[in-house]
């Protein structure tokens, strides 16, 4: 991690929740016509030595308090959607941001259907953010994958990868944005920092990465977005092919299918009981309406008879007043229970509408799972394929050779390379060794590395001599254009102390540890000469400095 300061072009604050509109998303292929010529996505990373190292758990939690607060906004929300019915949650929409604009920060946004377009995840790096590194990026979101969505440890790290890669595939496409995302995220975005630079000095302030966002909470993250043919293309330039990480995708969207037909048939037998009751209720609600009609002829012939007997004189016009009350209070309770019958019906109508919603949700879950399945076989087929053609070469042999890369010190990377036919083995993804202190002793090779830039350090490394990449580092500062002088098993470096500039000379070990210091200060470009039991250096005004080469105490 490291921080660097960049200019913040200014970001708008969303307070609370905004309601928007609501969608359905869709996935995008790009044509293999599309992908020629393209440039392949290497990431540049910063890599050397730090003055400050935090474990990759610390780095995680970065993702993981941003996603925790994602999940309990949405859980908030639950007592609303469900008393909506299915049209309505897909209706309901919303848009939340927490985390820290200068530093890490996530919008959500879901959003009303728009031509099948994505809702998404915008996961931000303010100018305060401090990773210089893909691999620490890749962890802090799968650690906000893990508590947003619930992914587990190995499905978020690999998702991780691969909103890494899309975003980068992407940067500065703005008409592929707006083509695929809803306009509440496209609103949500600057052109500018849309996607991620593949350099790690241009992420602070400068990226908006996007995360589309999957329907119905199949799977939180749309795996055929993230799994288009451009990031696979750029997959298959790795030497495996990028195979694993392919199979990984695959098992995931496997298991979105199989978790998609099961809840398709959950909402099939949901709607087969509700079809049973609905069907039942039709029925009582038909006989009482046959009850009521026969109870309203009944009234009406009770009436008939009433007029007769009165006309007949074998009632007077009394009883005749009080038995037609009594009718009278019978049609009412009719009425009431019509109007009862009435309520229930559109209540049973209402049901009807949520079946009907229903059946089209369980539908649309069955559609997604065979989709799914399908593009999970075909990628089978073809990582089948890429494996056949496939040769993983691991090489060791050649010679070492080192290039400049910057000025002001020298610094660049070891490359390996065939001594017979010239070509490169192996590139070191170091790029900040100081080229004119690499150092072979006892097995090993030495060097000094590194920047005083945000959290970067200079400092003594130990680079593996098979990958190349950085083994130890050690614990102190070193003076910028600082050489390394070996004697014996010892190695001496300008140190520095970075508070007040001061610069000392010291002694160190082949693992890196110091060994001893001087007392007095040395010049910063000072020199090491050990001659006749003596090391001859300079003071900080450039006179002759005489020190014991063990202890470094002053002789002259």
């Amino acid at each position: 991690m490291r921080t660097q300061n960049h200019a913040f072009l200014g970001f708008r604050a969303i307070l609370a929740i905004i309601i928007f509109f609501s969608a359905a998303s869709v996935s995008a292929q790009v044509d293999r016509d599309e992908l020629q010529g393209l440039p392949p996505v290497v990431f540049i990373n910063y890599e050397g030595p730090h003055a400050r190292i935090d474990t990759r758990e610390e780095i995680r939690q970065l993702g993981v308090v941003l996603g925790q607060n994602i999940s309990e906004r949405e859980k908030g929300l639950e007592p609303a959607l469900a008393a909506m019915s299915i049209e309505q949650r897909r209706q309901y929409s919303y848009l939340f941001q927490t985390g820290a604009l200068n530093r890490y920060f996530v919008i959500h946004s879901v959003s009303g259907p728009e031509d099948g377009k994505f809702d998404a995840d915008i996961f931000g790096l303010g100018v305060d953010a401090g990773v210089d590194h893909i691999r620490n990026l890749r962890t802090i979101i799968q650690g906000y994958l893990q508590t947003a969505y619930d992914y587990s440890e190995s499905d978020a790290r690999l998702l991780a990868e691969y909103i890494t890669i899309y975003n980068a595939v992407y940067r500065g496409n703005w008409d592929f944005f707006v083509s695929r995302y809803k306009t509440p995220v496209i609103n949500n975005l600057v052109r500018d920092r849309a996607g991620l630079s593949i350099r790690y000095d241009e992420w602070p302030g400068r990226t908006l990465m996007l995360i589309p966002l999957g329907t119905g909470g199949i799977g939180a993250v749309d795996t055929s977005a993230i799994m288009d043919r451009r990031v696979i293309e750029e997959l298959r330039r790795e030497e495996d092919q990028g195979v694993p990480q392919r199979q990984g995708m695959v098992e995931i969207m496997e298991r979105e299918a199989d978790r998609a037909e099961q809840r398709a048939q959950v909402e099939r037998e949901v709607i087969r009981e509700q079809e049973r009751q609905i069907t039942e209720e039709r029925r009582q609600t038909e006989q009482e309406r046959q009850s009521i009609e026969q109870e309203r002829q009944s009234i009406e012939q009770e009436r008939q008879r009433i007029q007769e007997d009165l006309e007949a004189g074998r009632i007077t016009e009394e009883e005749a007043r009080q038995a037609q009350q009594e009718l009278d209070r019978r049609e009412q309770g009719i009425q009431q229970r019509q109007q009862e019958i009435e309520q229930r019906e559109q209540e049973t109508d209402r049901r009807q509408e949520d079946v009907e919603q229903r059946r089209e949700e369980a539908q649309r879950l069955e559609d997604f799972a065979e989709e799914r399945m399908d593009q999970a076989q075909q990628q089978r087929e073809e990582i089948a394929r890429d494996q056949q053609a496939a040769i993983v070469q691991e090489t060791t042999g050649g010679v070492l050779g080192i290039t400049i890369e910057k000025q002001n010190p020298p610094m660049g990377r070891l490359i390996r390379f065939d001594p017979v036919t010239g070509n490169e083995i192996r590139r070191s993804p170091l790029d900040s060794v100081h080229v004119r202190t690499v150092t072979f002793i006892g097995g090993k090779i030495l060097a000094i590395a590194g920047e005083n830039i945000g959290s970067g350090a200079v400092r003594l490394i130990e680079i593996n001599q098979t990958n190349l990449i950085m083994a130890r580092q050690g614990d102190d500062d070193i003076m910028t254009g600082s050489l390394l002088w070996v004697n014996g098993s010892d190695l001496y470096a300008i140190t520095v102390d970075l508070s007040n500039n001061a610069c000392y000379l010291g002694r160190f070990d082949t693992n890196l540890a110091l060994q001893a210091k001087s007392s007095v200060r040395v010049h910063r470009e000072a020199s090491v000469a050990i001659q006749q039991g003596y090391l001859l250096s300079q003071r900080e005004d450039g006179s002759v400095l005489i020190l014991n080469p063990s202890t470094l105490d002053v002789f002259y």
